[in-house]
């Protein structure tokens, strides 16, 4: 969560895990997440509205709004956009999450996983060594 639009109930920085629903079950109320634009920012909005194809039942439009918002979204949300509704919500970890996709938190994630990777193989070559060295101590 990347903005206070849906406050308290979504706080800025948490991570939502989305479930899956069909666009058919979503009803006025709901809380849907749903891809907004072409670059593929998602929003978590709630229904206002839905707005039904006028040519073809089968395809609806919702109208969404941010809770703590003051007016509903310039745009109807196509149901094709519609990722599913939030289950789960995990308060700070959306933080870290977004910081680690991001070029200082991409270094210093490859930073710690060399480090983790040379703490978990490093001591067991250097018993070996020194098994060897010992044996060959011992041989001499």
């Amino acid at each position: 969560v990347l903005s206070g639009s849906m406050e308290p109930n979504y706080p800025v920085g948490a991570m939502i895990y989305v479930q899956p629903r069909d666009y058919q079950e979503l009803k006025v109320g709901d809380v849907i997440s749903y891809v907004a634009n072409d670059d593929k920012v998602v929003v978590t909005h709630r229904i206002v509205e839905i707005v039904i194809d006028e040519n073809d039942a089968t395809v609806r439009r919702f109208r969404t709004k941010g809770d703590a918002n003051d007016v509903t979204d310039a745009g109807l949300v196509h149901y094709k956009n519609v990722l599913g509704i939030p289950i789960i919500t995990i308060p700070l970890i959306g933080y870290i999450a977004f910081n680690i996709q991001q070029p200082p938190g991409i270094y210093i994630m490859l930073v710690a996983g060399t480090l983790l990777l040379a703490w978990a193989f490093l001591p067991g070559t250097l018993e070996e060594r020194r098994k060897t060295a010992r044996k060959s101590i011992a041989n001499s």
